[in-house]
Order: C-alpha cells, then structure tokens, then sequence
C-alpha cells in the first residue's frame, strides 16, 4: 500500500502509516473507527496530536525540567528494554536443541485419553429401559436417537463427537469412561435426565509426537534458554559493576 500523506499540519505530513499505527494501537476498539466517519475521526485525532506538538514547541516546553526529568526516565527505561530485547534477538534454537528438549521432558507432552460416544435422553428411567429393549431387539441405537431422544445430537443419531475427561457431567463421565468400545450402557441419572451411552470409540492416553507438540517445544525451550541468558547476565554485569543493595 502507498504510504501517502493523508494531512500537513505546520509543515509537518501525517502519513497513511500513521493512521495504521493508531489504528494498532487501539486492538479491539479499531472496530468502532470503520469506514470514512471512522476514518475521519481518527484523522481529526492525528491532526490535533501534530497541533499539541507544534503548540509544545513555540512555547518550548522541550526545555522544561519536568519534561527533561520524564525524558530521562523515558530514556532510561526505554534502553533497558531495549537492550533485553537485543540480548533476547540473539537466542537461536536448532533442531537438534528442540529434538533434545522433548526427549529430556517427554513425558511432559500427553495426549489425554479421549473418547467417542453417542447418546439418547430421556426424561424417565422407565422411558431409557424401554427403549434398551427396543434396542436389544434390534433396533439401531442411532435410530433409537433419532425417533425418542430429546437431545439436539438426535438429528445425528445422537452422536457427541470426540471429547476427553471434564467435559461432560461426572455421572455421565464416570459411566462412558468405564465402559468397552462398542457397549451401550443402562439409563445414567444426570441432571438433564436418563442417558443410555452408547461407546463407539476409545484413544488411550499416549505420549505426544514431537511433530504434535513442535510449537510448544519451541516455546519452552526458548524461555529456558531466555532464563538461562538472563541470568547469565545479571551474574556478569554484576561482577562488572559494582551493586549495593541497601
């Protein structure tokens, strides 16, 4: 995108970028700035930001002691941070590091056991027996689900799709986890009514592939790493300079 001065206050041009800037600045409230009234705004602000500084100068509030003071402290923080992001910039981390990292914390990375299961709901323990009866008789239980279940999963035979532990209710929890793939359980009280379970698939609990968890490698290692050099530098600058804590 062209970067075109969108302004020229005393002299000075404000730029298509500085418009981006200010939107950025804002995150989620840029919303409210869409479109030309927006736009329009947020360039009046721009315009009055250049005035206040033109306004600063001819009363040369630069030369200000409080000004200097905040200047300073400014400075101050501002190569502080600056110098810990370049010290930071400077970690690197190889294949073989990040390769080494998860083999050291392997057991760190679990994919939890996980489960696939469908479901019918009733309102009455007699009701969910019934329909058991029915399913034992040769009723299909997604047909079951389809025809009796009050359940908005009825419309996909009653199927809750993949879900590991703390997801659903402890009652209904505790009975699919404790069943075999391939089993329908009997009417499970719940708050929201009787359930009969049916337990279509089960994926134990395994240890993460590298490739799976890669990102979170990354950023683990980096922030050990990061500590490591932090530290490292505290203990050299600290041999360097002289420090009194009072």
């Amino acid at each position: 995108m062209e970067n075109k001065t969108i302004a020229i206050v005393n002299g000075n041009e404000i730029k298509e970028s500085d418009l981006q800037a200010l939107m950025k600045n804002l995150g989620q409230n840029a919303a409210y700035f869409q479109g030309p009234e927006g736009r329009k705004k947020l360039v009046d602000e721009l315009v009055m930001h250049e005035l206040m500084y033109s306004d600063a100068l001819e009363k040369g509030l630069e030369n200000d002691e409080e000004f200097i003071e905040v200047m300073e402290n400014m400075k101050k923080s501002m190569l502080q941070q600056y110098n810990l992001r370049k010290m930071f910039n400077q970690i690197t981390l190889s294949d073989e590091e990040l390769k080494e990292y998860y083999e050291k914390h392997k057991d760190t990375y679990v994919t939890q056991e996980m489960v696939k299961a469908s479901h019918i709901l009733v309102d009455s323990e007699e009701k969910a027996t019934e329909i058991l009866e029915d399913i034992t008789d040769g009723l299909s239980f997604e047909d079951a689900a389809k025809e009796f279940s009050s359940c908005p999963s009825k419309e996909a035979g009653g199927a809750l799709g993949q879900f590991g532990k703390g997801q659903m209710v402890p009652e209904f929890e505790d009975a699919v986890f404790a069943m075999q793939a391939g089993e329908i359980s009997g009417p499970v009280k719940t708050q929201f009514g009787y359930h009969l379970i049916k337990l279509t698939e089960r994926t134990l609990e395994r240890n993460s592939s590298f490739e799976e968890v890669v990102q979170e490698v990354k950023d683990s290692c980096f922030m050990e790493k990061q500590e490591k050099v932090y530290n490292d530098k505290k203990s050299e600058l600290s041999k360097k300079y002289k420090v009194q804590i009072i």
